[in-house]
């Protein structure tokens, strides 16, 4: 387990399982830190760094409303959970492989699209909040997420 402080310390939303946050997510938690990073999938109910959950995601349009996504837990700030939300959307044309890293297809997908990490948008999650766990990523896949997090992040100067 190693801490990466401030990587994951800022551009982190709160969100919740059902329905809207209580109040607007937060983009700059103002932490410098905080965040380990570990790579230990346990599929034993609870979600764990390293495993595919459901839970809600707000909109980055709108935070007051959302839907429930996939999103690859990579690690903890406290009690909460750190993760990046996963697509089907590839947007590599758009924007290279600069804001999204390619997870593949798991069964976190029921119609099997590959799928990939949103690098740029880091969400702190309530463990409690999490709908299901999906699946294990392959430790090569994860340390790639926490790669592009890292490079994505340094890319926007945070």
């Amino acid at each position: 387990m190693a801490s990466t402080p401030g990587l994951l310390g800022r551009f982190a939303a709160a969100f919740r399982r059902r329905g809207a946050p209580s109040s607007a997510p937060s983009s700059d938690t103002g932490s410098t830190g905080g965040a380990v990073l570990e790579y230990s999938p346990c599929l034993d109910g609870d979600p764990d760094p390293g495993e595919v959950v459901w839970t809600w995601v707000p909109y980055e349009e709108d935070p007051s409303q959302g839907k429930d996504r996939p999103v690859a837990i990579i690690g903890r700030r406290g009690h909460l959970l750190v993760g990046v939300p996963l697509t089907s959307k590839d947007h590599s044309g758009e924007h290279g492989d600069r804001w999204q890293v390619a997870v593949g297809s798991g069964p976190w997908d029921r119609s099997g699209r590959p799928s990939f990490a949103k690098i740029d948008r880091v969400l702190d999650v309530v463990p409690e909040q999490v709908r299901r766990e999906g699946a294990v990523l392959p430790k090569a896949t994860y340390d790639a997420i926490v790669a592009g997090v890292a490079r994505a992040h340094r890319a926007a100067g945070r």
